[in-house]
């Protein structure tokens, strides 16, 4: 069975998010850019199916421009077999990624499509729903647990409600929730062989996909500042305040 994998490259978790002076954009400049935490996740996953002999290769893809070759390399040194970069200089919507995958889904004839849920930049949480709802697969999301069986994977999905178990007939997409596994580091003979292992780079146009924005970003904005709270000195006062400043009683 081969996986393929989605990976987005994002400002590191642990980075403050600057806003450029214009509000045009998020500033990245000089920011330290990593995989999607939700992808790692999804990359992890795909490599533990490998190892139990379930799948038979693990492809990643990006989106991006060739900065995003530096998060392909780390998926390698992680475990990944081989990679894709679909070049673009633009800024690509969930829709064309949906549209990219699907292609590349049929052209690696692809029996497993692994995403994170969302990424923690737009946090649209809508590219793995879109590419089943493309390419008519059956999908998995928000799942925390993964068994494949034959031509089946099982896949325990987190809800409101609880957890939820269904069973998917392949090809299928699944998404991935965070306590689905705890993704491993990458050693240092695993990094130096990702130098080695193969990266294909291709273009939308070779795929026959429009990747044309859709969207248009206004304005971006940092989120208002947080006021100081009050200590008050009753339950009566708390109550009063409740009434006639905050307007919730």
């Amino acid at each position: 069975m081969k996986v393929l994998v989605a990976i987005k490259r994002v400002v590191d978790a642990n980075v403050k998010i600057r806003v450029k002076p214009d509000n045009s954009d998020v500033d990245l400049a000089n920011v330290k850019m990593a995989i999607n935490p939700f992808c790692e996740i999804a990359v992890e996953e795909a490599i533990r199916l490998k190892e139990r002999g379930v799948a038979s290769e693990v492809l990643v893809v990006s989106v991006g421009d060739d900065r995003c070759q530096e998060q392909l390399r780390t998926a390698l040194a992680l475990g990944a077999d081989r990679a894709v970069q679909v070049k673009t200089d633009s800024t690509v919507e969930p829709l064309g990624i949906a549209k990219i995958l699907n292609a590349i889904v049929k052209k690696e004839e692809c029996q497993l499509v692994v995403l994170g849920k969302q990424s923690i930049d737009n946090d649209n949480n809508q590219t793995g729903q879109m590419l089943a709802a493309i390419g008519n697969m059956p999908q998995g999301t928000f799942a925390s647990e993964v068994v494949c069986e034959g031509s089946e994977v099982l896949v325990t999905r987190e809800v409101d409600g609880g957890l939820q178990k269904i069973a998917l007939q392949l090809p299928a997409v699944i998404t991935t929730d965070l306590r689905l596994n705890e993704p491993r580091f990458a050693s240092l003979p695993n990094i130096m062989k990702a130098k080695r292992k193969p990266l294909e780079v291709i273009s939308p146009e070779e795929l026959s996909v429009d990747v044309t924005p859709r969207l248009t970003t206004v304005k971006v904005v940092s989120p208002a500042e947080r006021e100081a709270g009050v200590i008050v000195s009753s339950v009566a006062e708390l109550v009063e305040k409740l009434k006639t400043e905050a307007g919730v009683l």
